[in-house]
């Protein structure tokens, strides 16, 4: 008996499994609904989601992102405090969000409580007041909440970096100073949300134990909006990285400095994106990533440094971010450039490179535990015209991808002398 004991249990490789179909239908006025059943418990998630309502299309900073935040401030049926007080009593958890292409929201609920969901979710999207009264303390609230984060050299830093790498007058790279605080109107809310939160520009993502009428119902409550014409801005803002490649922000009195180090790069419409997520875990994408072995356990030069790469609907971009003493600002520098040419040399050992597929593929497995975790890695995908097919072929490359693919994606997408070089501190 103890002998078995000290028996190693069997490893089976992970694999993803089918993923379950996600049903399309159309309201009476075309706004495509998708359907993902899945989960065993009696809630249901619905996400309504506005392509052309992120901070890509508007035309002074915070105006995306305060809009969405607007809407559950007050409707014309309901106060701020009343909405507040019927999402409490029904349990309901609503989650705005305003990114840099898109803006929403989510309600997670009880699937017996749809009907007064519906009504309710109806009234904060699209009966909104924003009442300047409520305006004036939101706004208030965010400038003091931005001061405190110009305190931290990591946000100067990504603040910096974004500007860099799509330029000062792009909305990507564009940075939030303290006077835009004071620009924001009730009128100016009012016209962005009127020229986009629109029925043309909405998709509609319910997951979880669907309620059996929630096609009628999504039909009553929303197949009548009319279309409007979606707003297009005339503006000559293009994608134009600055031409300074090394830029440091003094930040007087701070015993850390944060580096930022990247580029903008594909997104997950290129064929080469699943590949280059590969080479980016290596790099620094996970615990036992190489950045992770030489800076933080070998040098000692931090606590934690992490690269990764981000899709956008104009680019993608990759960045690797870290936090340092101040001593050890250039060595650490140094140090990545050295982890980028080692991977753009030498081949990956056959050890490392399964100890790195076994965690990308169970990352992978991850993001479908759960009809919400399915619904969120659809809409990551479905925002550039893709399928759950996406994480398909990601997953084939994972198992397929050799050592001489990473060295020539890592010569392709990592080159030095493109990459930008922020330091604050």
């Amino acid at each position: 008996m103890s002998r078995l004991k000290h028996l190693q249990p069997p490893v089976f490789p992970v694999t993803m499994g089918a993923l379950p179909e996600v049903e399309v239908n159309y309201l009476s006025n075309n706004i495509p609904v998708y359907l993902i059943e899945a989960g065993t418990e009696e809630i249901m998630r619905i996400e309504f989601l506005f392509k052309a309502a992120g901070q890509i299309n508007e035309y002074i900073p915070l105006l995306s992102t305060t809009t969405n935040l607007m809407l559950s401030e007050g409707s014309l049926k309901y106060n701020s405090e009343e909405l507040n007080r019927i999402l409490d009593y029904y349990g309901v958890f609503l989650n705005l969000s305003a990114e840099k292409d898109s803006a929403g929201a989510v309600f997670f609920f009880l699937n017996k409580h749809i009907e007064r969901i519906l009504e309710l979710s109806r009234e904060i999207i699209f009966r909104p007041l924003f009442e300047s009264k409520e305006l004036d303390i939101l706004m208030k609230k965010r400038l003091r909440w931005y001061l405190v984060s110009r305190e931290k050299v990591q946000n100067l830093a990504t603040d910096q970096f974004f500007e860099s790498v799509f330029g000062k007058h792009h909305p990507y790279g564009r940075k939030v100073l303290d006077s835009d605080f004071e620009c924001i109107t009730s009128a100016m809310l009012m016209d962005f949300h009127l020229k986009r939160y629109t029925s043309e520009n909405m998709a509609i993502i319910i997951s979880g134990r669907i309620h059996k009428n929630s096609m009628m119902l999504m039909d009553r409550f929303f197949g009548d909006l009319r279309p409007c014409k979606i707003y297009i801005e005339d503006t000559e803002n293009h994608l134009r990285g600055g031409a300074r490649k090394k830029i440091k922000i003094e930040k007087p009195g701070r015993l850390q400095s944060a580096i930022k180090i990247g580029s903008s790069t594909i997104n997950k419409r290129h064929p080469d994106y699943p590949g280059l997520k590969i080479v980016n875990t290596i790099l620094g994408g996970y615990f036992g990533s190489r950045l992770m072995r030489n800076i933080r356990e070998e040098k000692g030069y931090t606590y934690g440094i992490s690269s990764s790469v981000s899709s956008l609907d104009l680019a993608g971009f990759k960045v690797i971010s870290t936090e340092v003493g101040r001593e050890n600002t250039q060595n650490a520098i140094d140090e990545i450039y050295r982890e980028i040419k080692n991977l753009q040399t030498e081949s990956v050992e056959k050890e490392e490179l399964s100890v790195v597929k076994n965690y990308m593929t169970g990352e992978l497995v991850r993001m479908f535990d759960g009809p919400f975790a399915l619904a969120e890695s659809f809409k990551t995908v479905w925002e550039f015209g893709l399928d759950y097919s996406y994480y398909y072929k990601l997953s084939d490359k994972i198992k397929s991808i050799t050592p001489d693919e990473i060295r020539e994606l890592a010569r392709t997408y990592y080159n030095i002398e493109e990459l930008y070089e922020i330091v604050a501190g």
